[in-house]
């Protein structure tokens, strides 16, 4: 099919009336929709119920464990009983 062809085709399906919609799909199509957004408003709700949990369980973490104090060290023994030199 050459070119002129195509766009004969393509003129003819654009003039063409758009074909009838039955009215129950409309409904159908706006409670889906609606079960949709609720799904997703659910979801986002989860996920920042979950990140405010994460972040105040890693609050707690830190301040309880304290990752940023140096830990005694315990490779050697204290010294005791030297008087000096």
């Amino acid at each position: 099919m050459n070119r002129p062809r195509r766009e004969a085709a393509a003129r003819r399906i654009m003039d063409q009336s758009p074909p009838r919609v039955p009215p129950e799909l409309y409904a159908e199509a706006v409670r889906r929709g609606g079960r949709v957004l609720r799904r997703r408003t659910a979801a986002r709700r989860l996920m920042w119920l979950l990140l405010g949990a994460a972040a105040v369980a890693f609050t707690v973490w830190a301040l309880t464990v304290q990752p940023w104090v140096e830990p005694p060290s315990e490779t050697t023994p204290p010294v005791t009983g030297w008087d000096g030199w």
